[in-house]
């Protein structure tokens, strides 16, 4: 999946409502996804938790064929700031 097409699966999944935190994914040399409540950018701003992923295991997260634990665990996502933001994301992705 590219980067926009990424972005629009996130849109999609927080149009109903985000979560109030502000949290990235950090797609490494593909860009960001910069999510606050149902807002969506590409912007790489500072947010409350930063989750570092690639964009290929995102588009499993995204169509639940990656279960967000076992990521973790495995070290195929990285987390830094606010754990409990993290944990949130689950609501939504």
């Amino acid at each position: 999946m590219s980067l926009e097409q990424l972005t629009e699966s996130v849109r999609g999944k927080v149009a109903g409502g985000g979560i109030e935190e502000s949290v990235k994914f950090n797609l490494g040399g593909t860009g960001a996804i910069f999510i606050q409540g149902s807002t969506v950018t590409n912007e790489d701003a500072e947010a409350d938790c930063t989750v570092t992923i690639s964009p290929e295991d995102l588009a499993d997260l995204l169509a639940g064929d990656l279960n967000p634990t076992a990521a973790f665990m495995s070290g195929k996502i990285q987390v830094e700031g606010d754990m409990s933001v993290a944990m949130k994301l689950g609501s939504i992705v």
